[in-house]
């Protein structure tokens, strides 16, 4: 048997002993699957000496390969990001049972009564790329709504993802649910990527993928099943003429530089002209004092000698890094139009005390999380408090915005009658 044939057969078998465990998961009481995410996160405690070992063997590899800095960031699992791990699928488990929740009922002239349920979706195939958390949230959120999750981690994190999946799945023995419920496609080779794409033979309900743009862009480009997903986070703070300077400050400093390398972080700046210089040059230090580099537009680099120029590419780039493009906007729909016409309707925020300024704002931008006086990395499940995340939506439909337990459901009729037959 060639390779291609070898990962075709292992790819056919995960298949299809997930959709084996799919009704197994759909009919799990809401206590199974909590027991099932409490002793999962004691495992990952438990287990934190193994998982550490495994993400140094990442780590190391991913030296050696020559990975960048804010990918190496992603990649790297500490004693604080282990707990936050282990205490989301704690938080996750907490949350109530989205599945069987009677989303509308209504009763016909005919007496038929009509109730819209909430279900598991079925099969998630889940492919990620640098952050092993993943692991536990992807697993925590598919499990909570009553899914099978099919995880497909990138080879440079595929050590520390074994290691997590291992600890989730004494959840599920404990619980007795399904070993399949959770499964870890090892083979690191392209070709299996492709293999879920397709859907598996039929197997796979849903494609989500997690990570940067040449993956999700793949993902949408080449599957045949649907896929939830963002392709980029052009994600813009909006310095209003009314802002507070202080809060200001404060805000946009967050919004880029807390964590530069996830999809929340701001990429773009905008400041109303007539606070460029009272509000726009002591922000603008800030993040130069924090190692951001400033590209701005001509009244920007005007105002503030450091900024490098701007081109037409950068209002429409996710850096990703310690980079922010800076550009001056006569009022607030100045301000919309440019995110508009160069945002990917993620995630943008407004400083302002101006109550009608913010609200104009907020309503009339079409981006799946708006924000007023608060940073974009707040664009986040946990924060919301869903616990974790599986990722950020920003299509039209099904869900926007953090993916959370209750956006991996979706529903059926359920209508109960008493004999009547259609005239």
């Amino acid at each position: 048997m060639n390779v291609q044939n070898t990962i075709a057969a292992e790819m056919t078998a995960i298949g299809a002993a997930a959709r084996a465990a799919a009704r197994a998961m759909r009919e799990a009481s809401g206590e199974a699957k909590t027991k099932a995410l409490l002793v999962g996160a004691a495992a990952i405690r438990a287990h934190a000496d193994e998982i550490f070992a495994a993400n140094r063997g990442d780590l190391e590899a991913a030296r050696a390969s020559g990975m960048s800095a804010p990918l190496m960031d992603r990649l790297m699992l500490d004693a604080k990001r282990l707990e936050a791990m282990a205490a989301g699928v704690e938080t996750v488990a907490a949350l109530p049972d989205p599945v069987g929740r009677e989303l509308a009922r209504w009763s016909r002239p005919n007496g038929l009564d009509i109730a819209r349920v909430a279900t598991p979706i079925g099969v998630i195939g889940i492919i990620y790329e640098s952050r092993p958390n993943v692991t536990a949230d992807a697993g925590a959120l598919a499990l909570k709504a009553g899914n099978v999750a099919i995880l497909r981690g990138g080879s440079d994190s595929i050590r520390s993802a074994t290691a997590i999946l291992k600890a989730m799945r004494e959840g599920l023995k404990a619980a007795g649910l399904p070993d399949a419920a959770l499964q870890m496609v090892a083979n690191t080779d392209r070709a299996a990527v492709g293999l879920m794409l397709e859907g598996l033979g039929g197997n796979i309900d849903l494609i989500i993928p997690r990570g940067g743009k040449g993956l999700t862009g793949r993902v949408m480009a080449e599957a045949r099943v649907p896929v939830l997903a963002h392709l980029e986070g052009i994600v813009h703070v909006y310095v209003h003429s009314a802002a507070n300077l202080e809060k200001a400050r404060k805000v946009v400093l967050n919004a880029k530089m807390r964590r530069t390398s996830i999809c929340g972080a701001a990429e773009t700046l905008l400041l109303d002209r007539a606070i460029l210089e009272s509000h726009g040059v002591p922000i603008l230090g800030d993040l130069a004092a924090a190692g951001c580099e400033i590209r701005g537009d001509e009244a920007v680099r005007a105002a503030f000698a450091a900024a490098k120029p701007a081109t037409e590419e950068d209002w429409k780039t996710e850096y990703l890094d310690a980079i922010i493009a800076v550009r001056v906007v006569d009022d607030v729909e100045a301000a919309i139009r440019h995110i508009e016409d160069f945002g990917s309707h993620h995630t943008d925020a407004i400083v302002t005390e101006d109550a009608a300024a913010a609200e104009t704002f907020l309503g009339s931008l079409d981006s799946a999380i708006v924000l007023w006086n608060a940073s974009t990395q707040f664009a986040d499940g946990g924060e919301f408090g869903m616990g974790a995340e599986i990722g950020i939506g920003t299509g039209k439909l099904h869900a926007r915005g953090p993916v959370g337990a209750e956006q991996l459901t979706t529903f059926k009729y359920v209508v109960r009658g008493n004999g009547q037959t259609r005239p």
